[in-house]
């Protein structure tokens, strides 16, 4: 079949893929792209998912208008590192440059390589000083867990696992310190209690007493993050 199609006026593109664990179709938008992409199970047919995909177009119309503005990482765009815009420019040498005063992202070599190399770095910050964080609080309840791994999910910022391993988004690094310290405050918890229940939200209140506006911030402003392209396959 098709890898894509347009459904309505304006047509609105949809992009296809086949996975043979799926077992219903699904439509999302990339955080990465704002394109439409809908999931079919190997079994169903081109028509199915054509008749899906339009039966889903007032949905997603809206899902569209309310899309916050993609914004390449390019020499000249604007975001946020650790909550404090910076404004990416040309550099010399060959290590990324943050001066967190002048509000600048130093970046050497050709502008195509920029975004590949700007996501490296964020990727590289974040590894730092989210290990430090959940270190820090993992040794304040005696436990330790068994990997720390960077992902770019789009619906959680981190995750736990039943043996001890830690997903986080990297994206965390472009949220405001406090935020990035309360998901690892937030997982380190798993670490106790694998649910949300009572006890696991005192375990994190113990942890982060003013855990709730980083909570806060992530409902409100979370969605934002993702609009940072660094290149076409962000989402994971």
């Amino acid at each position: 079949m098709t890898t894509s199609f347009t459904i309505g006026q304006p047509p609105i593109p949809i992009r296809v893929r086949r996975n043979a664990r799926a077992r219903r179709l699904t439509l999302r938008l990339s955080a990465a792209t704002g394109e439409a992409v809908l999931t079919m199970p190997s079994r169903a047919s081109a028509t199915a998912a054509r008749d899906f995909a339009m039966r889903q177009e007032g949905w997603l119309r809206r899902q569209l208008a309310d899309q916050p503005m993609q914004v390449p990482v390019l020499p000249g765009a604007v975001l946020p590192v650790a909550g404090q815009p910076c404004r990416i420019v040309s550099g010399t040498g060959r290590r990324i440059v943050h001066d967190a005063e002048a509000g600048t992202l130093a970046v050497p070599g050709p502008d195509h390589l920029v975004p590949s190399k700007v996501k490296g770095w964020l990727k590289a910050q974040a590894r730092t000083a989210l290990d430090e964080a959940s270190q820090t609080y993992a040794a304040r309840i005696a436990r330790s867990y068994t990997r720390l791994t960077l992902r770019d999910p789009v619906s959680r910022w981190g995750s736990c696992t039943s043996d001890g391993g830690l997903m986080y988004s990297w994206r965390l690094m472009l949220a405001p310190d406090h935020v990035l310290d309360y998901v690892a405050a937030h997982e380190v918890a798993h670490l106790v209690h694998m649910n949300h229940a009572p006890a696991f939200w005192d375990l994190v209140g113990k942890l982060r007493p003013d855990y709730a506006g980083s909570r806060d911030w992530l409902r409100t402003n979370g969605r934002a993050l993702h609009r940072y392209r660094f290149t076409a396959d962000d989402v994971v």
